[in-house]
């Protein structure tokens, strides 16, 4: 088999696809959690603690010598935002999943086999 051929193979196997189509949704989800974060969450809640310290951004934030623990506190945020939602999508494929496991299957047809096993003891009661 051919190198270029080998590797279309595996380019386009399904769980590379899926992992590329992942890697991407997951960087513009990132996007928009950090936007979420800098741009709604951190005003409203912490406007007022910003005012009392006389800062604009919480990423202002410094303690000593310049160690910036305002940007810390903002990307400790973006990651529990972050972990809640994919908390809840989780959560919510778990219900539907259960729900489809919950519906019940329908019983297997016999096998060959079964089939023939049925057949001998119908024969063998008719016969007494």
């Amino acid at each position: 088999m051919g190198f270029a051929k080998e590797f279309k193979e595996f380019a386009l196997k399904g769980n590379v696809l899926d992992l590329a189509v992942g890697v991407v949704i997951g960087a513009a989800f990132g996007a928009i959690v950090k936007s979420m974060v800098e741009d709604i969450i951190t005003p409203l809640i912490l406007t007022p603690v910003l005012k009392a310290a006389n800062l604009e951004d919480i990423k202002d934030l410094t303690w000593g010598a310049g160690v910036k623990y305002g940007n810390f506190i903002s990307n400790v945020l973006s990651f529990l935002i972050v972990a809640f939602v994919l908390f809840l999508v989780i959560k919510g494929v778990n219900a539907m999943r259960k729900k489809e496991v919950e519906a019940p299957a329908a019983p297997p047809a016999p096998t060959n086999e079964e089939k023939l096993l049925m057949e001998i003891r119908d024969a063998l009661k008719a016969k007494q």
